[in-house]
């Protein structure tokens, strides 16, 4: 039988669930700071979900996400935004895995990194809107899976 851990390449830690979104969503407020785009920002806050580990089993872990979107500028402030924040993850402890455009039809700019301390996954879109979308950043912010007390230990 293969594990949760086996399937996941990690085992997950025990950690307070509220300690997690704290540091997704801190993690997350970095991310717009390094961006430094005056926009309006969707809501809400990190939330906390089951961890998909493929197994049809009970879930026994969880995982925080934050995912949001900057909007309101036009494509050129975006774009300097995407530089800024390419050039600054480096800096502030995370791992560019990639950068380039994505697999649409758009070829949107993407950015994936992981912090190399917390091992939160990052990714984030710019979509130009040459769909006749309003152009945006879309980030999404997510956490290792972790153990929090509350879900069954299998």
């Amino acid at each position: 039988m293969d594990s949760d851990e086996n399937k996941l390449g990690y085992e997950p830690a025990v950690r307070d669930k509220q300690e997690v979104e704290d540091e997704v969503g801190s993690l997350s407020s970095r991310v717009l700071e390094m961006l430094r785009v005056k926009g309006q920002v969707t809501e809400p806050g990190p939330m906390t979900n089951f961890c998909d580990t493929g197994g049809d089993d009970t879930p026994r872990y969880r995982v925080v996400a934050h995912p949001w979107s900057l909007y309101g500028v036009d494509n050129t402030a975006l774009g300097k935004g995407m530089d800024r924040l390419a050039d600054q993850l480096p800096k502030k402890g995370w791992k560019v895995l990639r950068r380039g455009p994505d697999s649409s039809k758009n070829r949107n700019l993407e950015i994936v990194a992981v912090h190399t301390k917390t091992h939160t996954h990052l990714e984030v879109t710019w979509m130009k809107g040459l769909d006749g979308h309003e152009p945006l950043i879309s980030v999404d912010v997510t956490s290792r899976c972790f153990h929090d007390g509350d879900t069954p230990s299998g």
